[in-house]
């Protein structure tokens, strides 16, 4: 899959911008703040049909400006689609596929697979245990539409289950049989979650430890690990063996919405053991086992973008990296670096057609 040609109106720091892009690699080269990562947030929005780095829509709309529109032309299967994102301040977003506009937005998720590697994926570390979820459901949505359905059901579900437990003590009353009927709603979708997730994982984690040995050179012993209550207990009882702290707190305490990822190095917590290079590099491999993942789930070829991910990388993580997307497993590859002499030291080691943009 390809994107030919990119154009921004009004879309961040852009006024107006107009690209085309090479079939492999394309590199964007510039200081600091000149716009080069929101070029790349751009081609993240029009396959996920919002922002890396910033979800509230309106944001991103260039000061003094009332909308945004971006506008991509794709080659995916020898068809062209051709995929406008635009926003009007107090107005609806709108994704248009070939000119029709999508009356869900979870319909589009999946139709231009992409995998975006970034310094903000340092969150997935450091951040809580939200952050790691919405890794593991936007890798798994990505191909399996009717788990994306199920997640929505769940967080709806929950939401009214917790309005239902803040009614209760506002009006001082409670009715264990209502209560009930969101119980086994919850343990209906959160249950097929639980074994998405876990299936998944079983099929990811040994993609993700054979990147990280390609990535250092098989230096360092890495793991990741799924935290769920659902693996000791069902939803219902989990439910039922907190409903006085669920009513206490007025909101719901256990399910598939508070699960999490451990990350370890060498059987030690990578957020507080792992240098920067070593989270760095773990991040990486979980990005790529991400691509890997993915491809192999929808037999096409993900959009790679790798928005400065060269510091803080010694030379030799750097060299494995190259090594690693220098092969016909990789498609078309967006690079974005302040260096632009080491970007082009980089780009010529892969034996593949390149373009250059100096911003």
């Amino acid at each position: 899959m390809l994107l030919r040609q990119l154009s921004l109106i009004n879309y961040k720091n852009f006024e107006s911008k107009e690209l085309t892009f090479d079939a492999k690699i394309n590199c964007f080269v510039g200081d600091n703040g000149i716009g080069k990562t929101n070029i790349l947030d751009s081609i993240y929005h029009l396959s996920f049909g919002k922002s890396y780095f910033n979800p509230v829509s309106s944001q991103n709309i260039r000061h003094g400006s009332d909308f945004f529109v971006i506008d991509g032309t794709f080659e995916k299967e020898d068809r062209e689609e051709k995929i406008v994102c635009s926003l009007k301040k107090n107005n609806k977003k709108i994704i248009k596929r070939n000119g029709k506009a999508y009356d869900r937005f979870a319909d589009h998720i999946g139709l231009l697979p992409l995998v975006i590697i970034s310094p903000a994926d340092r969150d997935l570390i450091i951040e809580g245990s939200e952050t790691r979820r919405k890794f593991i459901d936007g890798v798994i949505s990505q191909s399996d539409k009717s788990y994306l359905q199920n997640l929505i059901n769940y967080n709806k579900v929950v939401s009214q289950r917790n309005a239902l437990l803040k009614y209760f003590t506002a009006n001082r009353t409670f009715n264990k049989d209502t209560l009930a009927v969101y119980n086994e709603q919850m343990n209906t979708y959160g249950t097929e979650i639980f074994n998405k997730r876990t299936s998944f994982l079983e099929a990811f984690i040994p993609i993700f430890q054979e990147q990280y040995k390609s990535i250092t050179g098989n230096t360092e012993n890495v793991s990741l690990s799924y935290d769920s209550k659902l693996k000791d207990f069902d939803l219902i009882t989990l439910l039922n063996k907190n409903l006085d702290k669920d009513r206490a707190l007025q909101y719901t305490s256990v399910g598939v919405h508070k699960d999490d990822l451990s990350f370890e190095i060498s059987n030690y917590p990578i957020k507080k053991f792992g240098s920067q290079g070593q989270q760095k590099s773990f991040l990486i491999a979980l990005k790529f086992a991400q691509f890997h993942f993915m491809k192999s789930q929808s037999g096409t070829t993900p959009i790679l973008i790798l928005d400065d991910i060269f510091d803080k990388l010694d030379e030799h993580r750097v060299s494995h990296i190259i090594t690693l997307v220098n092969n016909e497993n990789f498609g078309q590859i967006f690079i974005s670096d302040t260096h632009a002499e080491r970007t082009e030291s980089i780009v010529k080691k892969i034996h593949q057609s390149y373009k250059i943009f100096k911003l």
